[in-house]
């Protein structure tokens, strides 16, 4: 097994039916095809992609069928989370092939396939935009971890466990956060956590570890940390998150413009020591 590894991370990527634009202003599945493109054109090309929820706008059987084919070009694996907006039923219907997934119940899962575990929790509650672990998912969390203290550990999920200071977005996240971070902070192994849900980049220390919210493929949601504000939709460019692991120095995340800004202003040699 290669003692390194490259993790993708796209998030709240809304697509919809073909031909139908998001608001009637933005085209959501073009965005995700230039995601997927981004990925691909990567050097070195990432081990995995996370998909940390929102995969659809309305959780139709044809917009996962749409997810499906968007994400076709991918050749590395792809692993699949709920999000609010999401049906599980439909996310299995359309992906048989993804054999990680559960037959019955919430889509908790662990993937003991790559030099990093990977720790997959469904925040998803039916028809609540906000989200919770429930109990199921807190003894899930608690007896995988518990498993292997020894792996290094990426834990992702759709609705943050933390606060963001977004007001609009803080009162739909993980209700249960306080439990869960009960459980982070005694398996010093998790590496990070990654979250998607609030449309832009965002980070903390959290429970002993690193947390982070992606940013979105559909419109980011406004920056604003006036308390007790609405949110607001805005046009910034779609991004992706890199979280590369190696051993000698843990996770080191990076984020990445999904879009095409032409060729480099300049290329610097590389660096021979001197300032």
């Amino acid at each position: 097994m290669d003692r390194h590894m490259l993790i993708a991370q796209i998030s709240d990527l809304h697509v919809l039916e073909p031909g139908e634009l998001q608001f009637g202003q933005f085209d959501t599945n073009a965005a995700l095809g230039r995601a997927v493109d981004t990925i691909r054109a990567l050097n070195p090309r990432p081990d995995i992609v996370l998909a940390t929820g929102d995969l659809t706008d309305h959780g139709t059987i044809s917009e996962y069928e749409m997810l499906a084919e968007i994400l076709t070009p991918l050749t590395m694996p792809f692993y699949l989370l709920p999000g609010n907006h999401d049906l599980a039923p439909f996310i299995k219907s359309a992906f048989p092939d993804h054999d990680y997934l559960p037959d019955r119940g919430r889509l908790n899962y662990v993937i003991d396939d790559h030099p990093v575990r990977l720790v997959g929790l469904d925040t998803a509650v039916p028809g609540e935009i906000g989200g919770s672990l429930g109990e199921e998912g807190l003894a899930f969390l608690d007896g995988t971890l518990a498993a292997a203290p020894d792996r290094p550990t990426v834990v992702f999920m759709h609705h943050p466990p933390f606060l963001t200071g977004i007001a609009g977005m803080d009162r739909y996240n993980c209700a249960d956060g306080d439990a869960m971070a009960a459980i982070v902070a005694r398996n010093p192994q998790v590496e990070r956590v990654l979250c998607g849900h609030c449309h832009r980049p965002i980070q903390t220390r959290w429970a002993g570890t690193l947390a982070s919210v992606c940013p979105s493929v559909a419109p980011p949601i406004e920056f604003n940390l006036v308390p007790d504000s609405g949110v607001r939709l805005t046009f910034e460019p779609a991004a992706i998150q890199l979280h590369l692991w190696r051993p000698e120095i843990g996770v080191v995340s990076h984020m990445v413009y999904a879009e095409d800004f032409g060729e480099p202003l300049m290329v610097l040699p590389p660096s021979n020591g001197e300032a």
